[in-house]
């Protein structure tokens, strides 16, 4: 690869979102929304419930539909492909498989196998998905396993495991598939309090020690703020504020801003 095409992937956005729209009926949920985000960039999208948040993650994995807009992914459309005489055409099932490799989604009710164990859990997708051998998906199981701190719970079912133990199973079967983009829905929102930290433990540890790129959907601020290279601020399917986390919580400068933190503040979490 040349210099230039080097240094333009460098800089080329991993997502890139434009104008995108997506209505249920008549209710719009997102309303020409547009973003970019950075190869290697954490991002916390935050907001009130029903700005948009989840529905953003959702068609990243291709789980919904755009009524409108367009989505590149690591350089490629997500939701096209090139047509007769250049023009583009919604994308068939095989390219949307050949996307979907690309994202991991640990979702916020784990959606584990209840009748397989961890780690037949872990390894199904890889063997599935990417002709992996029993072999070498159960080694890369182990390590993953190993790194969220189950390695012991390799052989147990899910109906043995707490809350905080499912989702960490949940997280390592989403890297399993080495995607590039992870994306985390209010992981941690079904969990009881007590086993929130041990879940955003494992988060730090892969912002830290990876190079992936990482969106979270939260309500917790505080993590949000350690976590992020930058905050969204998501209203009615807008983006109202986005800056860099100091910014957002120390100095919002949208009213609607203002407003939600004071919220979530007078609720008790830190922000």
């Amino acid at each position: 690869m040349s210099g230039s095409a080097s240094a333009e992937t460098a800089t080329r956005p991993i997502i890139d979102i434009r104008s995108i729209t997506k209505t249920y009926g008549s209710f719009c949920v997102l309303n020409e929304l547009s973003m970019r985000v950075m190869p290697g960039e954490k991002l916390a999208l935050i907001g009130p419930s029903g700005s948009g948040k989840t529905t953003i993650l959702r068609i990243l994995m291709t789980l919904e539909t755009i009524s409108g807009g367009h989505i590149e992914v690591d350089g490629q459309s997500l939701y096209h492909v090139p047509g007769s005489g250049g023009l583009l055409q919604p994308a068939d099932e095989h390219h949307l498989h050949k996307m979907r490799e690309k994202i991991g989604m640990v979702f916020q009710h784990f959606n584990l196998f209840p009748h397989k164990c961890v780690l037949d859990n872990v390894t199904l997708a890889p063997m599935l998905t990417k002709g992996a051998s029993k072999v070498t998906a159960e080694k890369r199981a182990i390590e993953l396993l190993d790194m969220v701190g189950l390695a012991d719970k390799a052989r147990s079912m899910p109906a043995q495991l707490s809350g905080g133990q499912k989702q960490r199973v949940a997280i390592a079967r989403a890297l399993a598939l080495s995607p590039k983009i992870m994306l985390f829905d209010e992981v941690t929102s079904a969990l009881d309090p007590e086993l929130v930290e041990e879940v955003l433990n494992v988060m730090r540890k892969l912002a830290a020690e990876t190079d992936m790129t990482m969106l979270l959907v939260t309500h917790e601020m505080g993590f949000a703020h350690d976590f992020a290279d930058r905050i969204l601020f998501f209203d009615r399917g807008k983006i109202v504020e986005e800056g860099k986390p100091d910014e957002i919580f120390r100095n919002p400068k949208q009213e609607r801003t203002q407003s939600f933190l004071r919220k979530i503040i007078a609720a008790g979490h830190r922000v």
